[in-house]
């Protein structure tokens, strides 16, 4: 397959294979990862993907970047992705959609010239792929979109996002797995946790993994254990 390699760091190099966002990207970024940690084993460190790349970073005690580069031509001359698109774990996470901890939904139910009930259907009304792990622990990016659902960042990001707040930037969604400033257009809340620190795997979510989004009541959402504490104004 196609790709360019970027050095990142003395012992971290970029493999970029796609230039664009693109859902059909995950299977063979995911073969590609496989097919990486086979080949690098005990000499990699860590491998982070994401949205169009592959972030490796090498044991340098083991490994010279020119060797390096060698293990990844030969990794990826004949990768292929699996002909399923099963590559993941699907999630069904229950969400209360209300402007009390959804403060953006109505402004961009009113944007959309639509009701709240329209924008709840449409974000609930897809299958998201988990694209990449990044900004905050166990907090994962999910796309694409429906294009009634674009939206910019605040231009002002809130000081503080409660835990489970689940919010829609650009062409993603997500959801915020623990209290942290952040500037994505909130609908609602889940009380679901996405990182425990104390578990073999910590974050929930993984990249390659899917996530639909499931409406839920008040009464439901606290039964959860949900917490349904406003979210402040100038928060």
């Amino acid at each position: 397959m196609n790709y360019r390699l970027e050095t990142v760091a003395i012992d971290v190099l970029l493999v970029r294979l796609f230039d664009q966002i693109d859902q059909a990207n995950m299977p063979w970024l995911l073969a590609a990862t496989q097919r990486l940690r086979s080949m690098f084993s005990g000499q990699l460190i860590d491998l982070v993907p994401s949205y169009t790349t592959l972030m490796l970073h090498y044991d340098m005690a083991l490994l010279d970047e020119r060797t390096a580069r060698a293990l990844i031509q030969s990794a990826l001359q004949d990768v292929r992705p699996e002909q399923t698109d099963s590559t993941g774990t699907r999630h069904e996470l229950p969400v209360w959609y209300d402007p009390s901890v959804g403060p953006d939904l109505q402004r961009l139910a009113q944007l959309r010239g639509v009701g709240q009930e329209a924008i709840i259907q449409t974000h609930s009304g897809r299958d998201y792929r988990v694209f990449a792990l990044g900004f905050a622990p166990g907090f994962a990016y999910l796309g694409l979109l429906d294009p009634a659902l674009v939206a910019p960042r605040l231009a002002t990001p809130r000081q503080r996002v409660p835990a489970g707040s689940v919010g829609v930037a650009e062409h993603q969604t997500a959801i915020y797995p623990m209290a942290s400033p952040g500037g994505w257009n909130l609908l609602g809340r889940t009380a679901i946790q996405l990182f425990d620190r104390h578990q073999e795997h910590a974050s929930l979510l993984k990249p390659g993994d899917s996530v639909r989004f499931v409406p839920v009541s008040r009464d439901e959402f606290l039964r959860q254990g949900g917490d349904d504490t406003p979210v402040e104004a100038d928060a």
